[in-house]
């Protein structure tokens, strides 16, 4: 699979090593290129009193309630290396991106609500490690060239994500084709961090260009907890993954007349056929070509039904012969 698809555990874990590791040991199975998880500490995300919003009701404390205990993520991470797959991160704070930096992990990724705040992006930037952004609310054309010069500053492999911050995201909200207008903005690794409920979307977003892909994901969607509704359970994961291995088959192109699938079918195409009883050296006339199925070997295609019709056959042709290619000169 060449899309990197990342298994958004996030806070999925409800602050219990083994439900965490049950979260790996899914995005392993289902297929995933890395599993996710966030590293937040409440007082360094929010500010004190921060008021109720979209539904989320004393905030500080939901957080309080659903962080990644940080003394885990050496033996997360070192389990997602005994069982192969990449171990990430999303850090919301200076003290976690040095944990995550000093755990020797492969790229860090930066999330909507924070890729706007150039200070924390430069922080993050500084690492020199591959980043994957995504672009969060209020992210307009103009940042971009600001998220290119912090990238180019300290030449870290950038990967943007495009975004809707919606948990979950409406179908109709999603945009897929912002995926080519960040393309068209001169970023060369564009992919989507997706909200919605559907299995679809990833794939959609994949045959548009999209090289990676995030999806929150719950070992139920009946467990409590904020993120736990819109994730999908691990059925639903792996067939996500599946969609997205097939997307990615179907965009190969051939260079081949014919596809392996194909030549077994080939008898079905059509030949250029004698409409009545031809003399040596008859000339060929619409009057006396039909065109019928099958195709054989050296027999002259129906494609060829105008290239023929002038010239002479070379030996007699019964009515409802097929005419091979040394029939006619």
């Amino acid at each position: 699979m060449k899309t990197f698809v990342i298994a958004e555990a996030g806070s999925n874990h409800n602050q219990s090593l083994d439900q965490a590791k049950k979260l790996i040991e899914i995005a392993k199975n289902s297929g995933a290129s890395a599993v996710k998880f966030q590293t937040a500490k409440s007082e360094l995300l929010y500010a004190k009193n921060t008021p109720d919003f979209a539904g989320y009701k004393s905030v500080n404390e939901l957080i309080k309630k659903i962080e990644l205990p940080r003394t885990w993520q050496k033996d997360l991470k070192h389990y997602c290396d005994d069982i192969g797959i990449e171990f990430m991160s999303t850090p919301f704070d200076e003290e976690a991106v040095e944990q995550l930096v000093n755990l020797d992990v492969k790229r860090i990724k930066i999330a909507g609500f924070e890729s706007t705040d150039w200070r924390f992006v430069n922080m993050v930037a500084s690492t020199g490690l591959p980043l994957i952004v995504s672009l969060g609310i209020g992210f307009k054309k103009e940042y971009c060239n600001i998220l290119k010069e912090i990238t180019d500053k300290y030449e870290n492999e950038l990967t943007v994500l495009h975004c809707n911050n919606a948990y979950p995201t409406p179908i109709q909200d999603i945009n897929l084709k912002d995926i080519q207008l960040y393309q068209e903005l001169g970023f060369d690794n564009v992919g989507l961090s997706d909200h919605t409920m559907s299995v679809l979307t990833p794939s959609i977003a994949v045959s548009l260009g999209a090289v990676a892909i995030e999806k929150h994901f719950t070992i139920s969607r009946q467990l409590s907890g904020p993120d736990h509704p819109f994730a999908l359970e691990p059925n639903e994961l792996k067939i996500m993954i599946e969609n997205i291995k097939q997307t990615e088959m179907m965009l190969k192109s051939s260079s081949e007349e014919y596809t392996e699938s194909e030549k077994k079918f080939i008898s079905a195409r059509r030949s250029i056929i004698a409409n009545k009883n031809l003399k040596k050296g008859e000339i060929l006339t619409e009057s006396n070509l039909t065109t019928l199925r099958p195709y054989l070997k050296n027999n002259i295609a129906a494609s060829e039904y105008y290239n023929v019709l002038g010239k002479k056959t070379t030996r007699i042709i019964k009515k409802g012969e097929a005419l091979f290619l040394d029939d006619v000169k």
